[in-house]
């Protein structure tokens, strides 16, 4: 089956024409019969969120749902000229959901790391970065120190939640969700909520935290990914998405959704901006 004008079309409005040449190459091949062809002919994008993940993904009043991810997926939709559709996963099934074929893409709060390659197609470059941190009552908590052999609540699906249990010596209750993990930390299960420091720095925004405090540094920053399905990673559909990353980064929009969110965007969104932007100033006739 030959690529289409139309997908050709569809894929330059993305930007993405590196990946469309790539594409275009090898289409004679097998990449017109992947995931790609099938999100057009299915004429919906299926993109796996996470649900309760504010202000990436969270319940809007009309019960959809909205959020930095969700303007994301959305934005590639609207590249495609597809339907949106999101789909909630969680940090433990998400990778499982999209080898099931499930979901088309995982934009979902997800680290890049050497393990989760060898599983699914992370694209480059990354679109977030965030570090480990916690979430404790005031004055509880004034050290990393202070949580060897106590109770802390973390997430299922967290890379580090073992680095939690074997070198901080927590004594870690991973939940399914954020909602319940954090309702563990205000009945008093815990003594501390395990996550990343942009989430929890997004909830001390909001007066229902306001007794609480991030005590102490990131342990580190690691880059989030989105995902395609790992044998479409070299083929059209993650070619595109690779495209959409890079638009991401190169025009700015990462920093335009983390103003409209009301995100603390760190220094790393300017450099990766900086860095992917290309200067066309040498289109601007000269005097």
């Amino acid at each position: 089956m030959s690529f289409s004008h139309k997908s050709w079309f569809r894929c330059a409005l993305a930007g993405a024409f590196a990946g469309c040449a790539g594409l275009l190459a090898s289409a004679q091949v097998q990449a017109a019969d992947g995931r790609l062809k099938e999100i057009i002919d299915r004429g919906t994008l299926r993109v796996g969120v996470q649900g309760a993940f504010k202000p990436w993904s969270f319940p809007a009043p009309d019960g959809t749902l909205q959020g930095i991810e969700v303007d994301l997926g959305k934005s590639v939709a609207e590249a495609l000229g597809v339907k949106f559709e999101t789909v909630v996963i969680t940090s433990a099934n998400r990778m499982q959901v999209l080898q099931q074929g499930k979901i088309d893409l995982i934009i979902g709060g997800m680290y890049d790391t050497a393990e989760r390659r060898k599983i699914i197609g992370i694209i480059e470059p990354s679109y977030w970065t965030s570090g480990p941190t916690l979430l404790a009552k005031k004055g509880v908590i004034k050290d990393w120190k202070d949580i060897a052999n106590k109770p802390v609540c973390g997430k299922q699906g967290n890379a580090y939640n073992k680095m939690a249990e074997t070198e901080l010596k927590a004594k870690l209750t991973a939940f399914a969700g954020n909602t319940e993990g954090k309702e563990a930390l205000r009945t008093g299960k815990c003594v501390a909520w395990l996550y990343d420091d942009v989430s929890i720095m997004a909830d001390l925004e909001t007066p229902e935290w306001q007794d609480y405090e991030m005590p102490v540094q990131t342990l580190f920053s690691n880059p989030w990914g989105a995902a395609v399905p790992l044998e479409e990673l070299n083929k059209g559909w993650g070619a595109f998405m690779a495209g959409m990353a890079y638009r991401w980064q190169a025009e700015g929009k990462l920093l335009e959704l983390a103003k409209k969110w009301n995100v603390k965007a760190d220094a790393w969104f300017s450099e990766q901006h900086k860095k992917l932007h290309w200067d066309t100033s040498y289109l601007t006739p000269k005097n």
